[in-house]
């Protein structure tokens, strides 16, 4: 890829500078501005590495050639008859493709006529990358398959634009290689074996909570804002279709500016950033004509290195070129490496073994859901759990609510399926993001909003902009400030539940929970469904399935079950249904399970008594506290029903 400041000709420059420097023992690589990422994957061979970079597509290479370690196997897609997706997107019939949002923005069929592709191009980048998002959306790629994807889409139409090198603005005239067509480009996938990881991240942020053994600095070196310079990537990676503004099509980029580019900040976000480098090595790229002279920049560096000791390797910077160049005006790449005096080993070795491994998941060995989900049933997996069976190859969650029960169970797979399609909405969000990226973005809109226990004009705020323009992020945040973090919303799916004061708020366990979470889900094979249960479609399912139902209880006084937060009132009539729908599963020899109350508060559910007389019945002792539909009082009966 054709990128600003690459550093594919400097590859063999760093690694002989840091070579010389290494015992043995280091483990990991940080890049920190990954950019094309072509330095984290010249390091992947040799260390576990981390690629972070603010714009998304850059973490869409990383995070499909950094963080995979094998090829996508596109199992869904073959069992659709889809053998070989490249080749199905860039050869698909476009004869009857109507103008899309690249042809129409970036080409000269939009009223703007921009030249940045060939129409037929710019179709079948409409084409690509639509049915990306929609092969995601359906479930048909997991998300290791959707970047992989992606990836190769991005990595692709450098080949086939009409610009000089950057997105700031395209040729008057067309270029030669914009009459060849789009061709994808899949990357290879280095397995180095280890947990590497990609962050889409404030790197001045992202320092003061990791550390490692080497870190690789390259940040902007002039005042050329890399946002408007790759607008178009960004843009079709994002597939969020701003409306876009001026002759050369930019998308809104005031909140993406980086601090390293403006003259008036670059002293000051150097100067925070290696006062806070928590790593033993670092090598720094930078150049004689960046903004901050190289004078400060150097003496940044000794402040930050042990002893004061920094060492600087001077590279020209056409010197792969044979023109003859000025030395007097020459422009020289400069490398530096030190060792940093704010490296602590007790730390370093902690991180590393927190990369590697993930962190323990909770009491019980269980993962809990980020969400504050009523009628969940974490409490309760100790004693259902032992009860499934052990050779599952699709679990179905059919009423998977917080997903408490779907992520601690082991299969090959894993269906969550709620009518509930706002939390699957949440979870689909969450689904290959990294938790660090989730966390920065819940605090960004804390703060935004001065959210607090007691800032109820804030959060009255926060629900009408939710409201006004619903994001899963936003929705996560908000019912973190809720009343008992309860999803309530009106019939017209508006969120209406009341502010939490002096009681819901952001927690450090719900934001452990979260991370812990999320790191699970994105090493599962997990959709999300939003169908009614007997909708959803099971005609795939074997005697190696196995489906879990926890459905709202008939007899108890849970508001999930109340018809007033915008979804299906649970009656009698849906308990026979599900009834039915559980017959039918046995009748077909798949096994389920499932949760409910025979009584409660001297109330008896006498249609599901009748009904799981024909099964097996596990009595189940624990108590819920705390929730407004527990079983904690005396008579209740909470069982477990299984036709095995």
């Amino acid at each position: 890829m054709r990128f600003i400041g690459g550093k594919s000709n400097l590859l063999k420059d760093i690694d002989t500078l840091l070579n010389k420097h290494l015992d043995g023992t280091e483990l990991t690589f940080t890049d920190l501005f990954g950019g094309s990422n072509v330095v984290g994957q010249y390091f992947k061979s040799k260390f576990q590495v981390t690629s972070n970079d603010m714009m998304y597509f850059s973490y869409v290479i990383a995070r499909a050639t950094i963080q995979l370690n094998k090829i996508p196997s596109f199992n869904r897609l073959k069992r659709m008859g889809v053998y070989d997706p490249f080749q199905y997107l860039q050869s698909a019939n476009l004869s009857d493709q109507p103008v899309g949002y690249v042809a129409k923005n970036f080409s000269p069929l939009g009223p703007a006529r921009r030249m940045y592709f060939q129409p037929e191009n710019a179709k079948r980048i409409d084409y690509v990358r639509e049915t990306i998002e929609d092969w995601h959306s359906k479930h048909f790629v997991n998300s290791d398959e959707y970047y992989y994807l992606l990836d190769s889409l991005i990595e692709g139409i450098p080949f086939i634009s009409n610009i000089t090198g950057t997105y700031g603005a395209y040729l008057k005239h067309w270029d030669k290689r914009t009459y060849k067509p789009l061709q994808l480009v899949p990357n290879e996938i280095i397995n180095n074996h280890a947990t590497n990881m990609a962050f889409q991240s404030d790197s001045l942020q992202l320092v003061k909570k990791k550390s490692g053994d080497i870190v690789y600095i390259d940040p902007p070196y002039n005042s050329r804002q890399y946002a408007p310079n790759y607008h178009v990537l960004e843009t079709i990676a994002r597939w969020d279709k701003p409306v876009l503004m001026g002759v050369t099509g930019q998308r809104p980029t005031d909140d993406e500016k980086s601090t390293f580019s403006m003259k008036r900040s670059v002293k000051a976000s150097m100067e925070k950033l290696f006062s806070n480098l928590h790593y033993k090595h670092v090598v720094v790229s930078y150049s004689t004509d960046g903004i901050l002279p190289v004078t400060e920049l150097r003496a940044i560096l000794k402040d930050n290195a042990v002893n004061g000791e920094v060492e600087m390797v001077s590279i020209p910077y056409r010197k792969y070129k044979s023109k003859i160049i000025n030395p007097k005006t020459e422009v020289k790449e400069l490398l530096f490496y030190f060792k940093s005096k704010h490296y602590q080993i007790a730390k370093a070795k902690n991180q590393s073994k927190k990369i590697i491994a993930s962190e323990p998941a909770s009491s019980g060995g269980y993962i809990k859901s980020p969400l504050n989900y009523i009628g969940g049933k974490y409490k309760l997996l100790p004693q259902i759990l032992p009860l499934f069976p052990k050779d599952i190859d699709t679990f179905v969650d059919l009423f998977s609510g917080g997903g408490n029960v779907g992520i601690n169970v082991k299969s090959n797979r894993v269906i969550f399926n709620d009518i509930n399609s706002k939390i699957n909405g949440l979870f689909r969000y969450f689904q290959g993001k990294n938790p660090d990226q989730l966390i920065s973005e819940i605090n960004a809109r804390i703060e935004k909003y001065h959210l607090s226990k007691t800032n109820q004009k804030g959060f009255q705020e926060y629900r009408n902009a939710y409201n006004c323009n619903p994001m899963p992020i936003d929705l996560y945040t908000l019912v973190a400030y809720s009343f008992n973090y309860q999803f309530r919303f009106n019939n017209n799916l508006k969120y209406n539940n009341p502010f939490g004061r002096n009681r819901s708020h952001f927690s450090k366990q719900m934001e452990s929970n979260l991370r812990r979470f999320v790191r699970r889900l994105n090493e599962i094979d997990a959709i999300f469904t939003d169908c009614y249960f007997n909708k959803l479609n099971i005609s795939d399912l074997t005697y190696k399935s196995f489906v879990y139902a926890d459905p709202p209880y008939l007899i108890t006084t849970g508001s999930y079950n109340d018809g007033n937060r915008g979804f299906v009132n649970w009656t009698e009539r849906q308990d026979q249904e599900l009834f039915q729908f559980l017959d039918n599963l046995s009748d077909r020899g798949v096994r389920f399970a499932l949760s409910n109350v025979m009584e409660h508060k001297g109330r008896k559910n006498d249609l599901l008594i009748e009904w799981a007389a024909k099964y097996h019945i596990h009595y189940l002792d624990y108590s819920y506290s705390n929730a407004s539909h527990n079983t904690k009082h005396a008579g209740s009966c909470e069982v477990l029903i299984t036709n095995y």
